[in-house]
């Protein structure tokens, strides 16, 4: 049932871990009065609150640096507060003030949250930039349009775990192999499947072998990064790629998170991987929330007040 509201307009992100925690508030800019200088961006977001501190649990003593509206101060060596710094309102602390001589753990963060990869829906239409020919060059992360799907696998097979590479295209594909070649100093994309007289080039895939490469390409990445976030990575496939699929996934060197509406990969995610938690969600009043978490299950987290 619809309510009055009664806390100002506001987005708030964070994270924390055993070494480090994060967290920021976003809200509306105060509108402002002054008639001889109006503005037409009062949707803007504004940074209310930024903090971050040591270790999981945000208290006063574990902050490291704080950031109320303009105003930042962070602790030195001695860890004390230094004096206060002040930046735009929309800029970020961990850009502004990332320096290592003044607050390294900024630095620290900043170069974490960097690594850190999201994969959501990558495009398999006529257009696609998968499908693409691009200049080639040795690519060990793969984009998040897949542009460069084709140089990513040439990096792989060149610079990475080749022999996984052709084992996750076999599980999906029986006795076919992908195979990168240049011309004219665009690499190209050519798929050798069984029982067909011709490779396939990348235009010519269904949508679901070439978001199968995608993934092949996203999850043998020769620089695995710290965190790696897949979104419904189903999409497009065939129920019969799930298994090969879960494989491939269990083969990632990397922390994962996996949010699925096949029920049929999860469970083959928890047979190869029995290690793996598995977190079911809910709706609650239009909210997404862990099902059967109460409020003593939840994890210890405070935000920052404005």
């Amino acid at each position: 049932q619809g309510t009055v509201r009664t806390k100002a307009v506001g987005l708030r992100l964070g994270f924390s871990g055993d070494e480090f925690g994060y967290a920021l508030d976003f809200g509306l800019p105060v509108p402002s009065s002054d008639p001889l200088r109006p503005t037409l961006f009062n949707l803007d977001p504004e940074f209310k609150r930024e903090c971050l501190w040591r270790g999981p649990v945000l208290r006063p003593a574990a902050l490291l640096a704080d950031r109320a509206g303009p105003a930042v101060r962070v602790r030195d060596d001695s860890g004390a507060w230094a004096g206060s710094s002040r930046i735009g309102l929309t800029d970020s602390m961990l850009s502004e003030l990332a320096d290592p001589r003044a607050c390294p753990e900024l630095l620290v963060v900043r170069e974490r949250l960097r690594s850190w990869r999201f994969y959501d829906q990558f495009r398999t239409d006529a257009d696609a930039p998968a499908r693409q020919d691009r200049i080639g060059t040795r690519t060990p992360v793969l984009d998040h349009d897949g542009g460069d799907l084709a140089a990513a696998l040439r990096t792989i097979q060149e610079f990475g775990d080749d022999e996984a590479l052709a084992e996750a295209v076999s599980d999906a594909f029986p006795r076919s192999r992908v195979e990168v070649e240049a011309v004219d100093g665009l690499l190209r994309l050519r798929f050798h499947q069984h029982g067909l007289l011709r490779p396939l080039a990348a235009a010519e895939l269904s949508d679901g072998t070439l978001r199968y490469l995608l993934w092949v390409a996203a999850l043998l990445s020769p620089r695995p990064p710290e965190l790696l976030v897949l979104n419904e990575p189903e999409t497009s496939l065939h129920p019969d790629l799930l298994p090969a699929l879960a494989a491939l996934i269990a083969k990632a060197r990397a922390q994962l998170i996996v949010v699925s509406h096949a029920r049929p990969l999860v469970h083959a995610l928890s047979a190869i991987a029995p290690e793996a938690a598995v977190l079911e969600l809910e709706k609650e009043f239009g909210a997404t929330v862990l099902a059967g978490q109460g409020r003593l299950g939840r994890p210890a987290w405070h935000w920052p007040k404005r």
